[in-house]
């Protein structure tokens, strides 16, 4: 789960990391009365939205009186944002961060992640901040310094150190560097979170060491149990579909192409929609039904898939283990029965209850293509939806 930037600078001031002030605005006047508020000579205006690239996409002003934060915040508030993490397509920006302005001297890159090679929590670090990781991976990845964190340990001291000399971070800002880190690092423990990223990461002119952006992500698995940290999600951010999967515990991801796939299992689905590309289709969604989906469960799923208007075809893959093959094709009939399905559907069908489960198919008089293995259903699917246009 995703939050916005001024949601995560509000949990990181709790654990001791220096952000700058500022007020979260939804309209013009509220930003105005925001930027009176915090009474600086300079005002950030910044757009809150689910991605980064903002100040590349004119999502990020700099006002140097109310007249300008006013002309921004009307600018800004209702703009589509198209940067790089957003798609062709944009978010709406609804909300404003209202910010006061920093004497940046210089800047720096810090982040957390959990390294699924060593599977541990790994600081980075780097001199380039205020530029996409990525493209400093790919061209100066010699100046990306890591430290592997134990987990009965945590981060120690000696590397947060050792981490800030490697930035070349000046060394009578070092001790407030280490703290901050520290204080980055429990807050990504304590709260789940699955990235921590502060880029950039500032030293001003008076001395300090501070958060200018912050962007935070949660593991989904883990907001049972953090339950302020759910209270921040908003819906105006994610896909209509992905919320609505979630009612119904689906895993659901939207995709860019015309094959609806429904599959039991993320590793399963992952192989069922490379071999979609085998066969030269494009699947249009990830979509794990989980392993003790019921026919409701199927029912809900298929409507999701169809609420897509972009689909042509769907395949159901599955193999039944937990899930039995039988409940699957009830599930599989009825929801083709209540949507009145005429777009071209394969089944394929594997495990517990199997022969039961294709009888269910065969007899059911609908339009129904079997398949024997997942690739036959693949072929099937990527042909049929080529015929249909």
């Amino acid at each position: 789960m995703n939050i916005h930037e001024y949601q995560g600078k509000e949990i990181l001031r709790d654990y001791g990391v220096a952000v700058p002030n500022g007020k979260v605005a939804y309209t013009r006047q509220e930003a105005v009365d925001a930027a009176k508020s915090l009474g600086t000579d300079v005002t950030v205006v910044k757009a809150q939205i689910h991605a980064g690239g903002r100040g590349n996409a004119g999502g990020v002003k700099i006002a140097k009186n109310l007249d300008d934060v006013r002309t921004y915040a009307e600018e800004i508030l209702g703009k589509t944002l198209v940067t790089h993490q957003t798609g062709p397509e944009g978010k709406e920006v609804k909300r404003l961060l209202i910010e006061e302005g920093c004497d940046i001297k210089d800047e720096y890159y810090v982040g957390l992640v959990v390294d699924r090679d060593t599977s541990r929590i790994v600081m980075m670090g780097s001199e380039e901040g205020g530029t996409e990781i990525e493209e400093v991976a790919a061209k100066t990845p010699e100046k990306i310094f890591k430290e592997v964190i134990d987990p009965v340990t945590g981060l120690m001291p000696y590397q947060a150190r050792r981490l800030a000399f490697n930035m070349n971070i000046p060394k009578e800002l070092v001790g407030k560097t280490v703290k901050f880190m520290l204080g980055l690092y429990k807050a990504f423990e304590e709260k789940d979170c699955s990235i921590a990223e502060i880029n950039p990461l500032v030293t001003t002119g008076d001395g300090n060491v501070m958060a200018l952006d912050a962007k935070m992500n949660f593991d989904s698995n883990a907001l049972y149990r953090q339950k302020n940290v759910l209270e921040l999600r908003d819906l105006d951010e994610e896909d209509e579909k992905e919320i609505e999967a979630s009612k119904y515990d689906l895993s659901y991801i939207s995709l860019d192409g015309n094959i609806g796939c429904m599959v039991n299992g993320a590793g399963l689905a992952m192989a069922t929609m490379d071999i979609i590309k085998h066969y030269e289709g494009d699947p249009a969604n990830f979509l794990d039904v989980g392993g003790g989906a019921t026919a409701e469960k199927v029912t809900e799923a298929f409507k999701i898939i169809l609420s897509d208007k972009s689909v042509k075809g769907i395949y159901v893959n599955i193999f039944g283990g937990i899930m039995k093959c039988d409940i699957i094709a009830e599930g599989i009939v009825e929801a083709t029965k209540q949507m009145g399905l005429e777009l071209p559907l394969v089944v394929r069908l594997e495990g517990t209850n199997v022969e039961l489960g294709k009888k269910i198919l065969d007899e059911s008089g609908l339009n129904i293509t079997s398949a024997d293995s997942m690739a036959d259903g693949a072929e099937k699917i990527v042909s049929a939806v080529r015929k249909a246009g």
